[in-house]
């Protein structure tokens, strides 16, 4: 995502959706043919296993009338996918210094950008039902609001959280059972700081390296988390009483 001096703190024509209670789920029907989604298919939204995805976008400027020109995410398993976006019909914007910054042109989206609606339902069909996180969720907010917009999507199919959530949640989950409500905050934050603070480059501008550069924070928090507390449980396991435990 596009910053110029501070780390980032952070046509579908017709388409209709039909809820299940029952499945938490969406079809698309009678979309448009250009989409590649036949009419009828289902966009889950209850996943059974949903995973941990950082995305990030890159834009064309920081303006109010800024819109995005490039999407990438990475899932917690590793998979990523990267897509430019070709400029839609009434995005005009531009800013000369935020292309110095990210790299990407206006002759590069129109060569090699994908239509916009074609990606804002690929981002639907993979992301829908998973958790997604950015490192500044107002900012690519408001970029995958206007792309579902102008695609004529529904706005609430994808919901955005802090990157640090993510971090913090995993954390937590790992350490909770071995640790006392108070303690358990202490650490989780020395883990999420030393995290944070191992990041081996800035951000480069690109949206699949920022976004596999929140990945591997997350990665690194994960690891450090699973290794405190194997060293916890070698401690106590060190500190028990030579009975305890045995038949």
């Amino acid at each position: 995502m596009l910053f110029a001096s501070v780390r980032k703190v952070r046509d579908l024509r017709s388409c209709t959706f039909c809820f299940s209670a029952l499945a938490v789920s969406f079809w698309l029907v009678d979309v448009d043919q250009c989409t590649g989604i036949r009419s009828g298919e289902r966009i889950g939204l209850g996943r059974s296993n949903p995973m941990k995805v950082f995305l990030d976008f890159e834009a064309s400027s920081l303006s109010d009338r800024s819109y995005p020109i490039e999407i990438a995410w990475v899932f917690e398993n590793g998979r990523s996918e990267s897509h430019l976006i070709a400029r839609a019909p009434g995005w005009n914007d531009w800013d000369d210094v935020s292309e110095s910054i990210h790299g990407i042109s206006r002759a590069m989206l129109e060569a090699e950008g994908e239509p916009h609606d074609l990606v804002a339902t690929r981002m639907v069909e993979a992301l829908a039902g998973h958790d997604l996180f950015a490192s500044a969720p107002s900012w690519d907010g408001k970029w995958l609001s206007v792309l579902l917009r102008e695609a004529a999507l529904p706005r609430n199919l994808l919901r955005l959280r802090d990157t640090d959530q993510a971090i913090r949640e995993t954390v937590e989950e790992i350490l909770r059972p071995v640790l006392s409500r108070d303690r358990l905050e202490i650490e989780i934050h020395d883990v999420v700081a030393t995290a944070a603070a191992s990041q081996g480059c800035q951000p480069q501008h690109r949206a699949l390296a920022d976004a596999l550069g929140e990945y591997d924070i997350w990665l690194r928090a994960r690891k450090a988390a699973r290794e405190w507390k194997s060293d916890e449980g070698e401690t106590r396991g060190a500190t028990a009483p030579s009975g305890e435990g045995s038949d």
